[in-house]
């Protein structure tokens, strides 16, 4: 029998970095298989992610204009150029895409769409005779628990008490939250995310009218959230794979090698808190400038602040990195997991980071989780030195079994045929899709 011809697949992800990367890492494990990617970016984030383009033959990057909105500072595109409260701005400059994306897809006709929070898409697609395919740079855990579709409070809004339970059928007991955190996830409810939309609307309109829905994950690990939403939603749920990062061409910078030679095998903390927390504190140019008096002296030798983009995968696999203290972001916790170094959990403000972080520390026990206070979420110097040791300390039981269940996984997650089966499989599915 004949192998089905190539794909042509668009890819039109949220204008993050946090997303258009581990997209363009999708692109690549795709055009490795033949398949052909247009990639729709903004066009000055272009240049920051050309080099991670390794198939230019088969994945082309169109250029998008993002219309200037009022309040957002000129030539801002992605949520990487502004604070965090003027990311629903970014979102409505992304809405106003919709008249260049019809064109370029009426020009281009691939065959399916993946996307993410253009929840407006799959009713365009669809009128164009185009399939459309929500890919969620998540694991399936996180709409499982949080997602709207699963159930509906009486009122708008899902409250305090509704996310304190699962919703009915939910395939996991171990997943529990704090005081601090149900608050949160009540009040990101409410968030309007562009365009006089709520953020869970966009997703959960988008889901809704898609063809498919997808997520980062592997049914080793993920395939019984998977299962679940498939009922709930009552369409394909496809399961990516880990999208493990591809070994990278560059080499570490002389000045991190330089400095990380200086330390004994597998005794430093390296404590990155996602591209997102790069920006610096209200009032300040730079992170450097915000640290207290005195502190760089204080320092010198023993620990280094830096406040600009880093080669976190390089650095992660640096013999002398024991622990990574982590913002919980699906793809530091992948690169995380495929290195040696212990996981120290400390989510941010996300709701997938929380749920990132309760997996890999209840139900997988592959990190120690930093402990925060019930009511507050505030944690301590002493807490996040308590993790540390936990995981660093040769003797502690609770950490031998952590490292025995992190070796494993990274065992399972480097074997030799997980991920190329996961996308195989990908790929057939999007073939019965269409």
């Amino acid at each position: 029998m004949d192998a089905p011809s190539p794909l042509h697949i668009a890819m039109f992800p949220w204008f993050a970095m946090g997303h258009l990367t581990p997209y363009l890492h999708f692109s690549n494990k795709l055009a490795i298989r033949g398949h052909k990617i247009s990639f729709f970016i903004p066009k000055n984030t272009l240049n920051k992610l050309q080099h991670l383009n390794l198939h230019p033959n088969l994945i082309t990057f169109f250029p998008i204009t993002v219309p200037h909105v009022n309040g957002l500072p000129h030539n801002a595109e992605t949520t990487s150029d502004v604070p965090f409260s003027l990311f629903p701005l970014i979102a409505t400059a992304m809405d106003q895409t919709d008249k260049q994306i019809e064109l370029l897809l009426k020009e281009l006709k691939p065959q399916i769409v993946f996307f993410d929070f253009q929840y407006w898409l799959p009713n365009l697609t669809q009128k164009l005779g185009i399939k459309s395919l929500q890919y969620l740079i998540w694991n399936p855990i996180s709409s499982a628990y949080l997602g709207n579709i699963p159930r509906k409070s009486q009122g708008k809004y899902l409250t305090k008490d509704d996310l304190k339970k699962p919703p009915a059928g939910f395939p996991d007991s171990s997943i529990k939250f704090h005081s601090h955190e149900l608050r949160f996830l009540a009040s990101t409810r409410k968030i309007e995310f562009g365009s006089g939309v709520l953020l869970y609307d966009r997703v959960d309109t988008g889901t809704k009218s898609s063809d498919a829905v997808s997520f980062k994950g592997c049914r080793e690990i993920d395939g019984l959230y998977a299962d679940y939403l498939e009922t709930v939603f009552g369409k394909p749920v496809l399961l990516s794979g880990p999208l493990l990062p591809e070994p990278p061409k560059a080499t570490l910078e002389e000045k991190w090698l330089t400095w990380l030679k200086e330390f004994k095998h597998g005794s430093v903390i390296f404590c990155a808190y996602g591209s997102e927390a790069l920006k610096p504190p209200i009032g300040f140019e730079s992170i450097e400038e915000a640290l207290p008096e005195g502190f760089n002296e204080r320092i010198k030798g023993k620990g280094i602040v830096y406040g600009s983009w880093i080669q976190q995968q390089l650095i992660l696999e640096h013999p002398s990195v024991g622990c990574f203290i982590t913002h919980c972001g699906a793809a530091s916790i992948t690169e995380g997991l495929v290195n040696t170094c212990q996981l120290v959990l400390l989510p941010r403000a996300g709701a997938d980071h929380i749920m990132n972080a309760r997996m890999m520390s209840s139900t997988l026990k592959v990190g120690i989780e930093v402990e925060r206070g019930e009511e507050d979420g505030l944690f301590t110097k002493e807490s996040v030195g308590n993790a540390v040791r936990i995981v660093m300390d040769d003797e502690n039981e609770v950490g031998k079994e952590v490292r025995a269940n992190h070796a494993k996984m990274r065992n399972f997650l480097l074997s030799s045929n997980l991920e190329s089966s996961c996308v195989n499989s990908f790929c057939q599915k999007l073939y019965d899709l269409l």
